[in-house]
């Protein structure tokens, strides 16, 4: 599933790309995409109107309209967002089409139909879309201030594994993040929250910072299922700077001693160094 540093990255390309542009026309196809809704609701609510941002929230992307609604577009497993010359063929399993009046056309392709596209109205976001309104603080849009950061692990004992998956306190951040993350600031994954020392939540929150905008920069991460990619269809790069995640049996690159360990933490496969993160 594309995580905060690959929808950051299909977000920048869409306000470089679709910003300014005008949905002439909308496609559906597979109506389980459109499935909050109606494809109906999704060709009414496109249709004219102007993309006037490329927005972020956690894993979702949010485009607001000039008609005052917004289009919330979530890849989850298998979906991706890309763009095209007009009157190309498409990929398979292309179930929403939006054509823009440069000529191009923007696709949503999920092969597992797991993603959705929705037309919203964002002042009753939290009937509409009550998911998205319980999001929690998203560390690149928002900024997570450490003072927040040590609010959240001190006030709870939970698994730091788990603490930073639960989309209700940190946005965005998914198994692959969340294993780099905690080797970056040595911590264990099944550690408890309430145990850190002051030391261990300063160097948590640096390494929360640090990992997603290496990642970003490098345009998130695409791995041997090559299952995201950007808007243009390009992959990113920071698999090749992952320390732990899927290196289940190597040798870790971190510190040369330890060997990368893959256990099951909150029924999630999880990565990390014994000797790096005791």
């Amino acid at each position: 599933m594309p995580e905060l540093p690959e929808v950051e990255t299909v977000r920048r390309g869409l306000a470089r790309f679709a910003v300014g542009r005008r949905v002439t026309q909308v496609e559906v196809g597979r109506l389980r995409t459109v499935r909050r809704t109606s494809a109906q609701a999704i060709i009414d609510g496109l249709t004219g109107a102007t993309i006037v941002a490329a927005n972020r929230r956690g894993k979702y992307l949010l485009l607001p309209l000039d008609t005052g609604d917004e289009v919330m577009i979530h890849l989850r497993m298998t979906g991706k967002l890309l763009v095209s010359a007009g009157g190309l063929p498409r990929p398979l399993h292309t179930h929403v089409v939006m054509h823009l009046d440069d000529g191009n056309e923007m696709l949503f392709v999920d092969p597992r139909t797991f993603g959705e596209v929705v037309v919203f109205d964002p002042t009753n976001v939290a009937v509409e879309l009550p998911e998205l309104a319980r999001l929690g603080i998203d560390p690149v849009a928002d900024g997570l201030t450490l003072p927040q950061l040590r609010h959240l692990v001190r006030s709870r004992n939970r698994g730091l594994k788990q603490l930073l998956l639960d989309q209700h306190l940190i946005a965005g951040i998914g198994n692959i993040y969340a294993d780099e993350i905690l080797h970056k600031a040595r911590l264990r994954p099944e550690r408890l929250s309430s145990s850190l020392a002051p030391r261990s939540e300063a160097m948590l929150h640096r390494a929360i910072h640090d990992v997603l905008v290496a990642a970003i920069v490098s345009g998130g991460s695409t791995l041997r299922d090559n299952q995201y990619v950007d808007l243009f269809g390009d992959g990113g790069s920071y698999q090749e700077d992952h320390r732990v995640y899927g290196r289940a049996g190597e040798r870790c690159i971190t510190c040369g001693r330890g060997w990368v360990r893959r256990i099951i933490v909150g029924q999630r496969s999880t990565h990390f160094c014994p000797i790096c993160q005791r």
